[in-house]
């Protein structure tokens, strides 16, 4: 008799412990309140998910968003992958010309001529300060055919390097990067998971996400001790952040924010947003 019982007990105890176990949820109606009081020209583009791919909240998800340099992730991923095939040595010594040099944000171009760099650390400041400078050297490194192939083989349909940072002729010509949120989640997702690349390549990513400098959007109002591995991305029509949050069950959000007059206005905005998602699924 015993025998019989014992799948039967066990498996009211995996019952019961699924049902005492909180339901992770947010609170849309909140969020989709407070994006109704946004003045009509905003346009929030915004998606948060679990490391499993369940969705929490989705708001314009697939819309495809000019991504201003939250794209840096994707170029990070292909650089990883080409130093899994070998083809890139991180430890690889760049010297700087001043042809290299461009504007925008960044602190290499006000570097000397001749500067040395190795390929990880122009990677590392391609996030921590989103440099311009280190970004063109890393697409020119990878080729930005290269970035393109590899999200479509990691089934990204919208996101698509199409010019390098402050190639303004190219914006007028109308070339631009894009992405859209369900994507670039699906891309932290992967790194997260150790799906790309390899699973040391993907750690180093995701410190290199952590460092990012920018702390005016996702992380804007949540407690300082949240680690948070991001890349937020800024430009006069578009402000967006990508994060991994590390929660006890971290998730992933990213927001974009279109139609803004002030740019504090829209760092507000995203960070008011995360901020709701953080105290639902902390």
């Amino acid at each position: 008799m015993k025998i019989y019982l014992l799948p039967l007990l066990l498996t009211i105890y995996a019952t019961l412990s699924f049902a005492q176990k909180p339901y992770r949820r947010i609170d849309a109606l909140r969020i989709t309140d407070y994006i109704s009081r946004l003045p009509t020209a905003f346009k929030v583009s915004m998606s948060v998910e679990g490391m499993s791919g369940e969705e929490f909240f989705s708001y314009r998800p697939t819309v495809i968003v000019p991504s201003a340099s939250v794209i840096k992730i994707p170029i990070l991923m292909e650089l990883m992958e080409k130093v899994k095939a070998k083809q890139i040595d991180l430890n690889k010594v760049y010297i700087l010309q001043a042809s290299d040099k461009t504007g925008g944000s960044g602190v290499i171009a006000n570097m000397p001529d001749g500067k040395k760099f190795t390929i990880r650390e122009l990677a590392q400041e391609m996030i921590r300060s989103s440099d311009n400078t280190a970004t063109n050297i890393l697409i020119r490194e990878v080729g930005m055919e290269a970035v393109n192939q590899n999200l479509m083989r990691l089934g990204s349909t919208q996101t698509r390097l199409n010019r390098i940072m402050m190639d303004t002729m190219a914006v007028k010509q109308g070339r631009e990067n894009y992405v859209n949120t369900l994507e670039i989640n699906d891309l932290l997702r992967k790194i997260y998971k150790k799906e790309v690349a390899t699973p040391a390549l993907c750690e180093e990513m995701i410190e290199i996400l952590k460092n990012c400098g920018d702390t005016t959007t996702i992380p804007r109002n949540l407690p300082k001790d949240v680690v948070i591995a991001h890349k937020t991305g800024g430009l006069a029509y578009v402000r967006g952040d990508a994060a991994i949050v590390y929660t006890k069950e971290p998730f992933i959000i990213s927001i974009f924010i279109e139609g803004f007059k002030e740019e504090s206005t829209a760092e507000r905005i995203i960070g008011d947003l995360a901020e709701i998602c953080w105290e639902n699924l902390k």
